[in-house]
């Protein structure tokens, strides 16, 4: 390089890879946590639907009592689009990564996107399924919110749609170009 020559770094893929990461991290506990749907007595994730029962005397507490979702079909089908979009995320990243390291990145951006929009659009249909499902088959007697767990699902969705987007971008023509 001579003295009137400077490289231009643009660090897409790298952020996209952080983007890809988040949305893996994101999507593991959307997928553990407890809290998808909540109200006063009731509590209900991808695993366990818990509801609290009255308390007999005032000096008892009230006890919980929880039972497993996964013998409904919506959501045994919500969990296979998300697990199922977890693991094409993750394919994604351990690719980009390895791509990333070996230097070999131009050849591997495409598969990348494509499994990265592979778990977009599995994880937006689980999620869109899930609300509609729930509220056309439960009528709770009280006011109930989806929780924290299923805004992390949307979060993770929305990381995994920025790194695809940042993946599809045409940076490779740039990267050895001398400015």
């Amino acid at each position: 390089m001579s003295v009137n020559e400077m490289y231009v770094f643009r660090p897409f893929k790298l952020i996209a890879l952080l983007c890809v990461f988040l949305a893996l991290c994101l999507d593991v506990v959307a997928l553990l946590s407890p809290a998808w749907v909540t109200a006063e007595h009731f509590s209900l994730s991808l695993w366990e639907s818990c509801s609290q029962s009255e308390a007999r005397h005032p000096t008892e507490e009230a006890q919980w009592s929880c039972f497993s979702t996964l013998t409904s079909d919506w959501q045994i089908a919500t969990l296979v689009l998300l697990v199922a979009g977890a693991v094409a995320t993750l394919l994604a990243f351990l690719v980009a990564l390895i791509s990333l390291c070996r230097g070999t990145q131009r050849r591997h951006y495409r598969t990348v996107a494509v499994l990265l929009f592979t778990a977009v659009v599995l994880q937006a249909c689980a999620l869109v399924l899930y609300p509609i499902k729930f509220i056309d088959g439960t009528v709770l007697q009280t006011y109930h919110e989806f929780n924290w767990g299923y805004g992390l699902g949307w979060g993770a969705t929305i990381f995994m749609l920025g790194g695809g987007i940042l993946f599809c971008l045409r940076t490779d023509i740039y990267e050895d170009a001398m400015y």
